[in-house]
Formats: structure tokens, C-alpha cells, sequence
């Protein structure tokens, strides 16, 4: 008999997995939902251990994927069995890559796996989505349970959009000012350096200063900015190891301004993912390990495993979020009244638009100040270039007319 990874939830909405024994799927699928639990997923259990020692750098394109879903929403509502949806998509995808997912997932449900399982093994596909699409099951509405995850999908495609567009300009401005703060290093001040050696003139400390260190950064701006590129991907590496990613979590919390903005950020995603899962018809625990899933920050993830240990234990959410010491007083609060009045997934919905006009308000605050300090700091720099480089001329000209 095969061994399956069974991953379900009892009576008490607790959430369990273990490896059991069956000839098939389907035989395990229906001897324990006789038994009354609700089954979340089953898997051979060698190929979960795959999926835990495979590599995480798989990415969806974001764009393509929801333009998948908009066509497979409208393929089932006109009435079209989703085998022949899947097949029909997966030819039609522009993105290669995107195609050959789908055919996997087509593949698996004509083997006889639910949707949300197929998904779930070509292990590239937004928790959330897999989640979403297992409600979408179980309720007989996998179509609304889609449009919800489109609309989730297209609010957090427009936040992100809004601070690339704002990050743009001050990056390309940082980008010109460190050319130009090259430029002058590495090719002005070596040529003033041949020229001032051919004179013999006296030079002021200033001017000595600067000649040395562009004469030196001519000689090495190869091998530095070869340093530069290879610091930049040991530093990504390092950011991607679990360690590291809590390190660099741990930093960004503690820097002034950025620290809360980062962490503003964080938890309008979570109440964004955890308020559609809810409304999905997602049971509350598995709701949270997906939400916490969903996250880019191992901090948060911690603490929200914590949390749902808490709620497991019988606590409220609010309570056992206001435990960790770490959301903001404010969205614990508001949480709070949601659970108060049974309505929780809309009050998540609000403090997900709060946070992000909140995060919104506060780049483009700190990005408009970025311009004048670049200025600022550039001015000083070039000022100081230019009368480093022309006090010996000055000098030189004094000499001459005495």
C-alpha cells in the first residue's frame, strides 16, 4: 500500500497531519470524511518531501497569472468543464513557463486530483490561490471564490505599482549622481593631477587629498566595481537564507521611519490575504497559516505562528496579535471590534485600505525629501571638487603677479 501525506482538520476546526496508509487517494479521501473530518490535502508522501527539499526560487509572472484566472472564471461561468478550460488556456498562454504549470495542473485533475491539489503540486502558486481555490470546492462557487482572489490580486498589484512609481525617480537620480560622483573621481581629478605633477606647483592638502584618491580609484575601478557586483549577490544569497532574511527583517524594523512604513506595509497584506480567505468561507486557523505563508518577512511569520497557536489554545485573534508585542495598537484594536460584531473579514478589508493609504502617504512623504538631500549632498561634493582642483591654480596666479 502507498503512504499519503493527509493534512485535515477535526471536529474542533484543529488542524492535523500524518502519514497514512491506502491503495489510493480516493480510498483515503473518503474513509476519513466518513470518519467526519474535512480533508485540506492529500499528497504521496515522497513527494512531499520533495517539495520540502525542492528550492523556492520558482516565480509566477503576477500579470499573466491573473490574466489566467480573469479567462478561467469566464470559461466556467459559460459552462465549460475545467479540464477542457485548462487545456484550452494552457495553449493559448503567452507566457512558456505559465503554460507548462497548467498542463501539470490538467494533468493531475484528469488523474483524478481535486483542483486545489493539482496547484498545490507544481509547487509554484501563491498559497492564497491554492487556499482560495480549495474554498472555491468545497462551497460549489469556485468562480466568485476566483473574482475574489482577482480583486485581492489586482488592490495589490496597484500598492505595489504606486511604490515602484515612487521609488523610480529617486533611484534614477541616486544612479546619475554616483556617475557623475565617478566621472569626476576617476577621470577629472587624475587629468589635474598630470597636469599639476607637470607644473611641479605646490598643492594645498585639499587638492592632495582628492589626487590621491582619484588617482587610486582610476588604478582600481574595475576590480571595485567588480567587488561591487559580486558583494551585491553574496548579499542576496545571504538575504534568501532563513537566517539572514530574519536578520535583515530585524534591521529594517529598528531603522527610524523606514522600520514603521516596512511594518505598515506588512500588515495591510496580511489583513488584505487574511480578510479574503475569510471571506472565501476558509476556516480561521488555516486561514492564518495561509496569510503568514503569503508573507515576505520571517519576523512576522514567527509571530504569526505564535498566534495561531493562540487561537488553537481558544484565544481570540486580537488577543493573541496584541500578545506578540508587535501590529500596530491600532489594527489590533480595530481587529478587535471585528470579531465583536461578526464582522471580522470586512473589518480586515478596512484595516488593509487604511495601511496602504497610510504607507502611501508616508513614501511619497520621505521620497520628497529625497531630492533635496541628493542635491544638497551632490552640491557639497562638486564644490568641493571644484576648489580643491583650482586653489593651486589661484596660487599659481598670485605667484606670478608677485
Amino acid at each position: 500500500m502507498a503512504e499519503w501525506t493527509l493534512k485535515y482538520a477535526d471536529a474542533r476546526g484543529e488542524i492535523h497531519q500524518q502519514v497514512a496508509e491506502a491503495e489510493s487517494e480516493r480510498e483515503l479521501r473518503e474513509r476519513f470524511t466518513e470518519q467526519g473530518f474535512l480533508i485540506y490535502s492529500i499528497r504521496p508522501r515522497s513527494e512531499g518531501v520533495a517539495q520540502k527539499l525542492a528550492p523556492r526560487g520558482k516565480k509566477l509572472n503576477v500579470e499573466k497569472f491573473l490574466i489566467f484566472n480573469q479567462q478561467f472564471v469566464t470559461l466556467i461561468r459559460a459552462g465549460l468543464p475545467i479540464l477542457k478550460g485548462l487545456e484550452l488556456l494552457a495553449e493559448r498562454l503567452t507566457d512558456s513557463k505559465l503554460s507548462a504549470y497548467i498542463q501539470g495542473v490538467r494533468r493531475e485533475v484528469k488523474n483524478g486530483a481535486l483542483l486545489s491539489d493539482a496547484f498545490a503540486r507544481q509547487g509554484v502558486f501563491p498559497p492564497i490561490y491554492v487556499t482560495s481555490v480549495m474554498a472555491g470546492e468545497r462551497s460549489g462557487s469556485l468562480a466568485e471564490v476566483l473574482d475574489r482572489f482577482i480583486t485581492y490580486q489586482k488592490l495589490a498589484l496597484s500598492v505595489r505599482r504606486k511604490l515602484l512609481v515612487s521609488l523610480l525617480y529617486p533611484c534614477v537620480l541616486v544612479f546619475l549622481a554616483g556617475c557623475l560622483i565617478v566621472f569626476l573621481v576617476t577621470y577629472v581629478v587624475p587629468n589635474f593631477a598630470t597636469l599639476y605633477s607637470s607644473m611641479q606647483a605646490q598643492l594645498p592638502a585639499p587638492t592632495q587629498i582628492l589626487i590621491a584618491i582619484g588617482t587610486t580609484a582610476r588604478n582600481y575601478v574595475l576590480a571595485g566595481f567588480g567587488v561591487f557586483l559580486a558583494a551585491i549577490l553574496a548579499f542576496r544569497v545571504w538575504a534568501k537564507t532563513p537566517s539572514g532574511a530574519e536578520r535583515l527583517d530585524r534591521f529594517l524594523m529598528r531603522m527610524p521611519l523606514v522600520g514603521e512604513v516596512w511594518l505598515k506595509y506588512q500588515v495591510a497584506q496580511f489583513s488584505r490575504v487574511l480578510g479574503t480567505l475569510l471571506i472565501g468561507g476558509i476556516p480561521l486557523l488555516q486561514a492564518l497559516e495561509t496569510a503568514a505563508d503569503s508573507l515576505g518577512t520571517q519576523v512576522l511569520k514567527r509571530v504569526l505562528e505564535g498566534a495561531v497557536k493562540l487561537v488553537r489554545e481558544g484565544q481570540s485573534l486580537s488577543q493573541s496579535l496584541r500578545a506578540a508585542k508587535i501590529f500596530p495598537s491600532l489594527a489590533v484594536d480595530m481587529i478587535e471590534v471585528g470579531e465583536s460584531t461578526g464582522a471580522l473579514p470586512s473589518m480586515l478589508s478596512s484595516v488593509a485600505e487604511f495601511y496602504e493609504d497610510d504607507v502611501s502617504t508616508r513614501v511619497a512623504a520621505m521620497l520628497s525629501l529625497v531630492e533635496p538631500a541628493i542635491m544638497i549632498v551632490m552640491g557639497i561634493f562638486v564644490a568641493f571638487v571644484l576648489v580643491s582642483l583650482y586653489l593651486p591654480i589661484f596660487s599659481l596666479a598670485d605667484s606670478f603677479r608677485g
